[in-house]
């Protein structure tokens, strides 16, 4: 077994090198329960937690270990170890946390392509894949498009569907599959690269599982039945872990999101709406926001059909909500250092009355 049969890259091997680290203080993150990570290492997989250190000087969630992370770690025996630091992360797919707004939730790290998947059958939305599609570019992973279920379709509503998506979405591969006659698994095999890593995104029920399951050929997850009166899926998959796959190809799952908040998504704004930035900035205001200047070209383009009016409802929807958490960042660092001095102030108050 070696690093490079899970994920290990060329940035993670200079660092390696200049820090004097051995590859067998090396593992990467498969899985999460509850604090307890579970380690693939070339000595196989062992369990560990973080140290007392790593814990305290942790400031927020994205200072833990996440499934895909490499990190640094002591053997403390023949099937636990410690977990003394977290490498240098890629990429890392996060949203906030849900009920949290200012809290980020990693979702995976160290990703190189990520899996869009919707069910062509009942979970199809356009609105919703330009918010993953945002999510990946923000993220600085590579998205590909898969149209999940065709087999409960016919032809003519799937051809709409992909029109659909390629007017509004440009330069994103897209893939049609059924998990039930395996029509275009050889298609999205093909895409699968020996040390890649892959995640899968979608919603509870779009068959996120089962595609695991099939792609690597057992039955690593379980899968389960859309109710049928809330034509909802349930939540089957409840942690993330990344699995290695005999082609090479490394795959983590993720639980189902039926909330998908954006974190820190400027970045990927700019990309899946390509065209409305474009315009944005020749219009007349620099500080224009595109919702009822004289003269604003974002909007006049709307209103002559070249941009699709609920592509640029979506745009403004996401615009504002990432505004907000930039704003809520913001205010949070705020008052975390303003409650900081004031307990340096009642030390150095106690300490002069003590004295």
């Amino acid at each position: 077994m070696r690093l490079e049969d899970f994920g290990h890259y060329a940035q993670l091997e200079e660092f390696m090198l200049a820090n004097n680290l051995d590859h067998n203080q090396i593992g990467r993150v498969i899985a999460e329960h509850k604090e307890r990570y579970i380690i693939k290492t070339i000595q196989g997989e062992i369990e560990a937690e973080v140290t007392g250190n790593l814990r305290f000087a942790a400031k927020s969630r994205e200072d833990f270990p996440a499934v895909g992370d490499w990190v640094i770690l002591s053997a403390e025996g023949s099937d636990f170890a410690l977990i003394h630091k977290i490498l240098p992360r890629f990429s890392v797919i996060k949203r906030h946390a849900v009920g949290k707004f200012s809290e980020i939730q990693i979702i995976a790290s160290n990703i190189d392509y990520a899996f869009l998947v919707q069910a062509a059958d009942r979970d199809f939305n356009i609105n919703r894949l330009e918010r993953y599609l945002t999510l990946c570019y923000s993220s600085k992973v590579s998205p590909i498009i898969v149209l999940s279920k065709i087999d409960l379709i016919d032809a003519q509503t799937l051809s709409e569907i992909v029109t659909n998506i390629e007017t509004r979405v440009s330069n994103t591969q897209i893939v049609t599959l059924s998990n039930e006659t395996k029509t275009g698994y050889e298609t999205i095999t093909a895409l699968i690269e020996t040390g890649k890593t892959y995640c899968i995104l979608g919603s509870s029920g779009v068959g996120k599982s089962t595609l695991l399951n099939n792609l690597s050929g057992k039955d690593i997850m379980r899968t389960d039945a859309i109710g049928q009166k809330t034509h909802r899926g349930r939540h089957v998959t409840s942690h993330r872990e990344l699995i290695v796959l005999d082609n090479g190809g490394i795959l983590i799952d993720t639980p189902g999101m039926r909330e998908i908040g954006l974190a820190d998504a400027s970045r990927g704004l700019e990309v899946t709406f390509d065209r409305i930035i474009e315009l944005a900035q020749e219009c007349k205001f620099k500080n224009c926001t595109h919702t009822n200047e004289i003269g604003c070209l974002v909007i006049e383009a709307v209103e002559r059909g070249e941009i699709d009016k609920t592509c640029y409802e979506n745009y403004l929807k996401m615009e504002k909500e990432n505004t907000y958490f930039e704003l809520t960042v913001v205010e949070k660092r705020k008052k975390s250092k303003d409650f900081g001095k004031m307990l340096k102030n009642v030390k150095k108050d106690l300490k002069k009355n003590y004295y």
